[in-house]
């Protein structure tokens, strides 16, 4: 009662404790003096105190508020104090808790109660987890207010120091007694356990028993719990309703509304003794101080609250005696100071903390102003955004020594970084120390797998070395990583301190660990990282390190514990026999992935790299290295399907590859069409090559690509591109700030989202997916990193006329569409084979099978099932219809994915008019159904269907919703065809009136210039207001010299400045005038404008910002003499205006401002408001200058140019420094190589845009055998006009024509017609090709002539196709000219030796035999009459004249390709091809297909009548059984008909095969279920049958008829056992026809699903069968069973059913049967092996062995083995078995199944001796200790059943010297 009255006077004050207060109160950082005024008050005032209080007083005086407010630090805490903390981390074994004033504490997993401490133990000793012990997340989460007491406040190893806090209620609230328990209070408890109507809850107080009613615990479970119920160990804050018994029993209550609105009152007697954090009290304000408040609470204590407890909305306006509730934070134990806050935060009891951390964690932040600073503490600042935060003393400098308090007086201010935040005072918390300001790393969150960080190495532990990584984060870099290779002693290398560079390996944050690695290889690596099992993509290559070496192969691993197996078989290119010998652990290696399954965190890698390869001899490898390069066009077969795309082999070598889906097409949607239709073995023809990593080959079979790559279009590297180009890719990856493109030669590109599209971007992925084919236009190119910069703007990559376009991607869509449906009619299935046939705008009569509610209606199959035919809402047209009904229906499309065909039941549609339709005209149509990339109309006035695509570009893929057509919207088309074809549609193309956007092709104007760099030194001086105005003469002296303008100052320190053309009247060509000007030099000159800063413009004087211009100025004399005339006023005029004044032709003075390396030009400015550009080729006409032109030209040179006209952007003059830029016949001019044709010629391009082609004659004035090997696109060619009709130049390279002074020599004249021809002359050309009657040879660009084959050669081969050998396109030869018919304009040649001089086309080395003379004769005449017909059919077929006018001689045979500027651009082939030349180009593959349908474009060999794989269903596995069920059944054997239930087992979950079973089993399938839930499953099936079998067996249940079988059935149809029943009772009458036709029954009902209960039915009939029936009335029977179950459980049943009726000799042929037909069954084998020992024939047995060792993968072998010795050991020679084990384990030493198999053998069958000896040998061998601690455990079970006190304590003996062994050596 003493406690409760302190005031009364009664408690004594012992001297000890007087003394000891006053002692304390130097150190002590609380304030002691409020203690000792309520210490005061208590105390009777007697007279020795008072003279006592008087010192006191004094004292307090002195002493200052400030130091009273000190906050706390670590050194203020004390053991027993008790706290008020919010958790801030939950880890595994510990909480992190904040406490106030910015610390932070640490509880220990067995500090949260002992119940929990009493599980985790039970836990630690079961070794196994404990169902019912919750982790310490389940039970914490970060924002948990929780009272704490300080258990200790250690070191950590670092010297830091750390706090250590306990929440066991026992420890928090020991202050508390059961008598003192009241009513109301607010305790906080764990639970202990959960009884019948409660929880029994800890509130550590002794002699008291609280229990929480479920009632009272209810709303808290369903509102905070999730409905769970609580746990043991679960933190609760409760309110006492009830005490009974002087405290001895409390009930509890956990109310939402109770616990928050709970107040300590007095009434509840609370002392300073036992006064408890997170109390909320009412309180009056006793003083307020700059520093906190004094409050008196419970009307006689009082307590501080600190500046960071004050409520931050009520700051500033305490008063005296304000009445305030507040909440106890701590509670000092010696000084008994009260520490309150007054945040509302914490005045609701039960609440957790909302705001858990800081936006800004991790930021530095410059210049932040103390707030206050606290001597012993740290200090406060003050951030931008107004809020408090927090630096502790620590933190404030980088060591004591260097610590200045002077720094942190308010209003200072510091660099300062945020580490942390203080939940508990809602601040941030700072640190100033540098290391941590710049330190990479602050937490282990920041850290990620694969980045390289940099630390010093800590120490050296035999586990690894520590490496410091950041403040608070250090990592182990373990042993094996230490080096590229394994290092004994690591100390030599490296040293503590030493900085060291390591890659990280793991970092788990929860954990705080982190793992790194100081492997060179893998640090250096500049491949991709894999961090997760999604980075690794196959063909993927990257660096790892050996994990393990297994026999079967090695496991890699790479960062964030991702690994990988490399099998066997992919170690090497040579076989690897024992990879532990080859490879250790710890090894890096440069591994690719070959695939990888992420959602089973499995992949698969290979060591085999292309490097390998070369240390294999000459051999076929290299061939198949060979076979594929980048670019090349190859057959391939497809192997088989995987998730993205094909496996496939390329041909003819089969070299694997892979295609991926979205590269089967350049239509998106046309992918995973083809991609479905594919099967294995079907071949893909001209396939593209993309890349080749390491053997690893992916290909492309997009059409745009291929042609690109045909045509040669497609640039090889860097220096072959350049802005402007148009390219066509595919999409790499779309990432959010724009799309990588790449190309066919591997180059890629990024296209950011600025010039993705024409529209606005929202979200890349929205406009393109990857593997999409593109178009793209360079606009930048960075040749030293390697990148280039593109526009996929519709506007910028036009590819021509859009109709045409349009057209060309709706007939290539089609066409791809045709080639699925081919692919279609050669599957096996009706459906399929009907789908294939239904092709749009097929009228079909349908019946109506349904309507639906949506309003669609669905069709009945009709003849074939499962055809699905339905038309929508809209297609039903407005009819009524009911199922039943006939209609007529036209389809619109067929869903080839779905296998749905879309129809309609329009009028306009089903009854089409008869209309003759024109190409070219122009129809209304009506929308009628909408494909991805095309819709289908229908035309208004006939009701056909026309196709038209809905895009007209490659990059035409988005639509806003606004532009999407809808079906039944009208549209315009244009016909391109007026027959439907075999695609069902007319094809069309959508006229303008439907276009909803109207986009112009406009190019972007050039701005006036894009690197319009200020001069610094104007801007600077430009700010400075002037009152100058045009024609002011002024002095200032020279500032700076610039190459086209000075820097002039003026007086009052203005700017100005003076161009180069202002300087001198009359510059000579060549010379910079600005140099005339010195620094420094003062000059007088002419104000004659004023430029703006801002825009550069020069503005008028009536401007009002004139004044804050740069002043131009001018110092030409003829200026300085005249008054004031020039004025430079271009704001007015615009810069088209200006240039408008200068005419083609005219020369100028220029001064060159940079050359542009980029565009190629040079920029000048001609005045100080002109500005001009000279394109490079228009500089010179001399090489050398082309190739440097900056050694020519000089920055700031006076050029005299001649102007050739505005720029397209208008705003520039184009100049040309070589004369006027006329491209005119005769003309010589620089160009530049753009386009290199094979065998044709060049195509070159001039300033301008005009192009002109050079054909192969005109190369050279003398022919070579590869003319155009040194032109290479970019070249700079100089070239000769030789005319210019027509809108393409033809030019001329020969130095005769471009450089005729030189007068060289010509040793191959120009042919330009068969005028320049003579009989009798000598000519050198090129072959143009092969034809029947013999060779067409080019001898000039447009002169052809005929070598009949009597004049090719002497010789007369008998193959012809030697000729194509011997004489390709383009081979280079000299031909006599022996006839010329100019009317007819045929030339006749001879390659003869004798006519030429030259040696004869073929070698003699071929043998050939020699053309008789008279042969030759009667030949030449002969073909000399066809060869005639030929040329002239050419010519009436070809046209005689080409654009020149000039006869052309022309090929046979070969059609010229239609004009198509558009399609040829896109680099497509047109595919329109005459009806004669499909023919023939069919006539090869009529062999090779077997339905000819018209050429597809997908070309496609198909199989024929390959059967469809029969799918299995698979079953669900543990389907679980109705109670009403009948268990399922398994037939272990015979069926023995008596129907005891013993030989029937129900389907028991399949256990997995343990070391020591002796059964020769089926195989077992192991499932992944604890051995205890295994047992438990097991007793369930066994207790459920013997219910079963006391159901059965009760005579009163037995069914006594047929219809009682009937009936148990219709509950059970699947039960076996009731139908084996059944076919029983049929059989004691003895009806076996009955019992027959009753199986057969059961084999139709039980579901298909039903495996194991349809295969007991089998075996019963089979049974049923072999002692009934005839032998082949089994032999049916059991062909039947082999085709509905797995054969080889079949085949078993049947060997056992003979085996068990003594038909031994067809048992054993059985046997013989099933070893050819399941050879790799090892059961197989073991069975029949056991079957022969069991008829006594060892020797038989023994053969059997060998040959299954023969047979089986070497994996099974010793399993085999081991199964027969033990057969030997139950059925043979025990003696022979142990010698078969002996030789085993000899092989095999670490085989603890087969030793465990061994002992268990020998135990059963051998002597004590024996075993003994094997116990002694197996203890011995040097295996994993638990695998030891196995077989020591083993040997004493044994010795304690079988042998004496003195042998079992013989093993333990054994056993503490292994261990004592295996410890020394770990020390060692």
């Amino acid at each position: 009662m003493e406690e409760s009255f302190p005031r009364g006077g009664i408690r004594k004050t012992h001297k000890s404790e007087k003394t000891f207060q006053q002692s304390v109160e130097q150190d002590n950082l609380f304030d002691i003096s409020t203690e000792e005024e309520s210490a005061k008050r208590k105390k009777s005032q007697k007279g020795p105190t008072k003279t006592k209080k008087l010192k006191i007083e004094k004292r307090e005086s002195s002493k200052s508020i400030r130091e009273k407010f000190e906050i706390l630090s670590v050194e203020s805490l004390c053991e027993g104090m008790r706290i008020l903390g919010c958790v801030k981390e939950v880890n595994e074994l510990e909480l992190v808790v904040s406490l106030p004033n910015g610390l932070k504490g640490f509880v220990q997993v067995t500090e949260i109660c002992d119940a929990y401490t009493k599980k985790l133990n039970e836990q630690v000793a079961q070794e196994e987890p404990l169902k019912d012990l919750a982790r310490l997340p389940d039970l914490f989460s970060p924002g948990m207010l929780v009272r704490c007491v300080v258990s200790s406040v250690g070191f950590t190893e670092r010297g830091k120091k750390s706090v250590k806090l306990s929440l066991n209620p026992k420890n928090v609230n020991e202050v508390l007694s059961a008598e003192a328990l009241k009513p109301g209070m607010l305790l906080t408890g764990t639970v202990t356990s959960l009884e019948d109507h409660g929880y029994l809850v800890d509130i550590g107080v002794g002699g008291a028993r609280a229990f929480l009613p479920l009632q009272k615990a209810q709303e808290y479970i369903r509102q905070k719990n999730k409905g769970a119920k609580l746990k043991v160990g679960q933190y609760l804050n409760c309110v006492i309703e009830e005490v009974k018994g002087n405290g001895g029993v409390v009930g509890l209550s956990l109310g939402h509304s109770e616990v928050s609105t709970a107040i300590a009152t007095e009434e509840q007697n609370w002392t300073l003794n036992n006064l408890l954090p997170g109390l909320v009290v009412k309180a009056q304000v006793q003083q307020v101080t700059p520093h906190g408040l004094i409050l008196n609470f419970l009307s006689f204590f009082t307590g501080l609250v600190d500046f960071m407890h004050l409520d931050p909305k009520k700051a500033g306006t305490y008063f005296s005696n304000q009445a305030v509730r507040a909440c106890v934070l701590c509670v000092h134990p010696r000084t008994r100071a009260v520490r309150l806050s007054l945040r509302p935060v914490f005045l609701q009891p039960g609440r957790a903390l909302t705001r858990l951390s800081c936006p800004h964690l991790g930021a530095v932040l410059d210049d932040v102003p103390v707030q206050s600073f606290f001597s012993k503490a740290g200090a406060t600042f003050r951030l931008k955004d107004g809020a408090l935060a927090y630096a502790r003393l620590s933190h404030l400098s980088d060591s004591k020594n260097v610590f200045n308090a002077e720094a942190f007086k308010p209003g200072n201010t510091h660099k300062c970084r945020i580490i942390d935040y203080s939940q508990m005072d809602e601040l941030a918390l700072l640190s100033l120390r540098t290391s941590v300001i710049e330190a990479q790393y602050l937490k282990y969150h920041d850290i990620k797998p694969g980045t390289l960080v940099k630390g010093t190495v800590l120490t050296i532990k035999p586990y690894g070395m520590l490496v410091k990584v950041g403040e608070q984060i250090s990592g182990l870099v373990p042993p094996i990583h230490l080096a590229d290779i394994l290092i004994k002693n690591p100390e030599k290398k490296y040293h503590i301190g030493d900085e060291v560079k390591c890659r990280v390996l793991l970092c788990d944050p929860e954990a705080k660990k982190l793992m790194m690695t100081l492997k060179k290889t893998l640090i250096e690596s500049k491949l991709p990282a894999v961090t997760c099992y999604a980075d690794a993509k196959p063909g993927l290559q990257t660096h790892g390190f050996i994990f393990r070496v297994k026999d079967y192969g090695c496991i890699v691993k790479f960062y964030n514990d991702v690994q990988g197996l490399v099998p066997k078989h992919e170690l090497s290119a040579e076989y690897v026999p024992d990879p532990e010998r080859v490879f250790y652990t710890g090894q890096v290696v440069k591994v690719t992935v070959l695939n990888c399954e992420p959602s089973k965190e499995r992949m698969l890698l290979s060591f085999k790299l292309l490097g390998d390869s070369k240390k294999e001899h000459m051999g076929q490898s290299q061939k198949k290295r060979r076979a594929v390069n980048v670019g090349q066009l190859v057959d391939v077969k497809v192997l088989e399907k995987t998730k993205d795309g094909l496996e496939v082999a390329v041909l003819p070598h089969n070299i694997p590859a892979f295609l991926p889906t979205p590269h089967l097409s350049d239509h998106v949607a046309n992918g995973p069409l083809l991609y479905h239709w594919l099967q294995a073995g079907d071949t893909l023809h001209r396939v593209l090559c993309l890349s080749q990593s390491e053997g690893h080959v992916l290909l492309c079979r997009k059409p745009a690509l291929v042609s690109t790559v045909e045509g040669g279009q497609d640039p090889k590297s860097f220096s072959e591109i350049h802005p402007g180009m148009l390219l066509i890719g595919f999409v790499k990856s779309i990432k959010d700030y724009g799309v990588f493109v790449q190309f066919p030669s591997g180059l890629s590109g990024l296209a950011p989202k600025a010039i993705m599209s024409d529209k606005f971007v929202t979200s890349t992925s929205d406009h393109f997916v990857e593997g999409q084919t593109v178009v793209a236009k360079v606009t930048n190119v960075d040749e030293e990193k390697q990148r280039m910069l593109l526009s996929l703007r519709l506007s910028d990559c036009g590819l021509g006329d859009l109709a045409t376009t349009s057209l060309l991607l709706l007939s290539q869509c089609l066409e791809e569409r045709q080639g699925v449906r081919s692919l279609m009619s050669n599957r096996d299935s009706v459906l399929i084979q009907t789908l294939a046939e239904m092709i749009p705008g097929m009228v079909l009569d349908l019946e109506v099978q349904k309507v639906l509610e949506d309003g669609s209606v669905v069709f009945s199959e009709g003849p074939v099932p499962g055809l699905v035919l339905r038309a929508s809402k809209y297609h039903r047209a407005g009819h009524e219809v009911e199922p039943g009904q006939k209609k007529k229906a036209v389809i619109l499309s067929v869903d080839m994915l779905k296998l749905e065909v879309h129809v309609s039941l329009c009028h306009d549609l089903v009854n089409r008019k008869a209309k003759k339709l024109k190409k070219g005209s122009e129809h209304q149509a009506i929308v009628q159904h909408l494909e991805e990339s095309f819709a289908v109309a229908s035309l208004v006035e006939t009701g056909h269907l026309a196709a038209f695509s809905l895009t007209s570009h490659l990059n035409d893929t988005f639509r806003f919703d606004s532009e999407k057509l809808q079906v039944g919207q009208g549209v315009s088309l244009t016909l391109k065809t007026t027959e439907p074809g075999v695609t069902g549609f007319l094809l069309a193309v959508e006229g303008p009136a439907a276009k909803r956007t109207v986009r112009q092709t406009r190019k972007d104007s050039e701005t006036v210039d894009e690197d319009e760099e200020a001069d610094p030194a104007l801007v600077v001086g430009a700010v400075k207001k002037h009152t100058l105005s045009i024609g002011d003469m002024v002095t200032g002296t020279v500032k700076s010299i610039k190459p086209t303008h000075v820097v002039v100052t003026l007086e009052d320190g203005i700017i100005g400045c003076i161009h180069a053309s202002h300087i001198l009247d009359d510059v000579p060509v060549g010379t910079s005038p600005t140099a005339k000007l010195k620094v420094g030099k003062t000059v007088t000159a002419r104000v004659i404008g004023g430029r703006d800063v801002k825009t550069f413009k020069f503005l008028p004087i009536s401007h009002p910002r004139f004044i804050r211009t740069i002043p131009e100025l001018s110092v030409r004399p003829s200026e300085l003499e005249k008054d004031g005339c020039t004025a430079l006023n271009t704001h007015s005029v615009s810069p088209v205006e200006k240039i408008k004044q200068y005419q083609a032709g005219q020369t100028v003075i220029c001064f060159l401002k940079k050359y542009n390396v980029v565009k190629k030009w040079l920029e000048v400015e001609i005045a100080p408001d002109i500005r001009g550009r000279i394109p490079l080729l228009l500089t010179s006409l001399s090489f050398k200058v082309l190739k440097h032109p900056d050694k020519k030209f000089r920055i700031g040179q006076a050029l005299k140019a001649t102007v050739v006209g505005p720029d397209s952007s208008k705003a520039f003059l184009c100049l040309s420094l070589i004369g006027p830029h006329k491209l005119e016949q005769g003309e010589v001019a620089m160009g530049r190589v753009v386009k290199v044709t094979p065998k044709e010629g060049l195509t070159v391009s001039f300033p301008f845009g005009k192009m002109g082609t050079v054909s192969i004659f005109h190369v050279s004035d003398s022919y070579s055998e590869i003319p155009l090997e040194d032109f290479i696109p970019q070249k700079v060619v100089r070239c000769y006009v030789l005319s210019t009709t027509g809108h393409v130049l033809t030019l001329s390279l020969r130095s005769s024509r471009t450089n005729p002074e030189t007068k060289s020599k010509i040793t191959d004249p120009e042919i330009n017609s068969i005028q320049d021809l003579q009989e009798g002359q000598l000519l050198r050309g090129y072959v143009k090709s092969v034809q029947p009657h013999g060779v067409l040879f080019g001898l000039g660009p447009s002169v052809v002539g005929l070598a009949q084959y009597p004049h090719v050669s002497q010789y007369s081969p008998s193959k012809k196709a030697l000729y194509n050998r011997y004489l390709p396109e383009g081979k280079l030869l000299t031909a006599k000219v022996l006839s010329l018919n100019r009317q007819k304009n045929l030339v006749e040649l001879s390659f003869l030796p004798g006519d030429t001089g030259k040696p004869d086309v073929f070698p003699a080395s071929l043998g050939l035999p020699l053309l008789k003379q008279e042969e030759r004769k009667m030949e030449a005449e002969d073909q000399e009459h066809k060869g005639e017909e030929q040329q002239q059919k050419n010519q009436k077929r070809k046209g005689k004249r080409n654009k020149e006018g000039q006869e052309v001689v022309r090929l046979p045979g070969k059609k010229k390709e239609p004009q198509k500027p558009q399609a040829k651009k896109q680099g497509k082939r047109p595919r329109q091809e005459s009806a004669g030349e499909q023919d023939g180009a069919n006539k090869k593959q009529k062999k090779a297909a077997p339905s000819e349908e018209e050429d597809s474009g997908v070309e496609v060999y198909y199989r024929e009548g390959e059967e469809e794989v029969e799918e299995r269903s698979v079953l669900p596995k543990g389907k679980p059984t109705r109670p009403a069920e009948v268990p399922r059944l398994q037939l272990s054997s015979g069926f023995i008909w008596d129907v005891g239930l013993e030989s029937l087992t129900p389907a028991l979950p399949p256990r997995a095969e343990s070391s020591d079973s002796e059964e020769d089993d089926k195989p077992q399938q192991s499932t992944k279920k604890s051995k205890k839930e295994r047992i438990l499953e097991k007793q369930k099936a066994e207790k459920e049958l013997s219910r079963i079998e006391e159901a059965l067996m009760d005579p009163g249940r037995q069914p006594e008829s047929a219809d009682d079988f009937d009936r148990l059935l219709l509950s059970s149809p699947n039960s076996s056992i009731l139908w084996l029943q059944y076919m029983a009772f049929h059989l004691q009458a003895t009806e076996i026809e009955k019992a027959r036709a009753v199986a057969e029954r059961a084999l139709k009902t039980i579901s298909f699903r039903e495996e194991q209960e349809k295969l007991n039915v089998w075996v019963a009939l089979l049974n049923l069968e072999n002692m009934y029936g005839s032998p082949e009335s089994l032999t049916k029977v059991f062909e039947r069973a082999v085709q509905y179950n797995e054969p080889l459980k079949v085949f078993l049943h049947l060997a056992d059913i003979y085996t068990k009726s003594q038909k031994f000799q067809e048992a054993g042929e059985l046997y013989n049967r099933m070893l050819k037909r399941f050879r790799q069954e090892k059961s197989v084998w073991i069975k029949y092996g056991a079957f022969l020992l069991r008829r006594g024939q060892a020797g038989a047995s023994h053969r059997v062995m060998q040959r299954a060792l023969e047979c089986l993968p070497n994996k099974e072998h010793v399993d085999v083995i081991s199964k027969f010795a033990q057969l030997e050991f139950q059925l043979g020679d025990a003696e022979r078995a142990k010698a078969i084990f002996e030789n085993t384990l000899s092989t095999y030493p670490k085989r603890t199944d087969v030793w465990s198999v061994y002992i268990d053998m020998t135990i059963k069958h051998g002597s004590q001796k024996e075993v003994r000896d094997i116990f002694e040998r197996v203890i011995h061998l040097s295996l994993a200790p638990k695998r030891m601690k196995f077989f020591f455990k083993r040997y004493l079970d044994y010795e304690k059943q079988h042998g004496t006190e003195k042998d079992v304590q013989a093993v333990k003996a054994k056993a503490l010297e292994y261990v004592e062994a295996k410890s020394s050596g770990l020390e060692d």
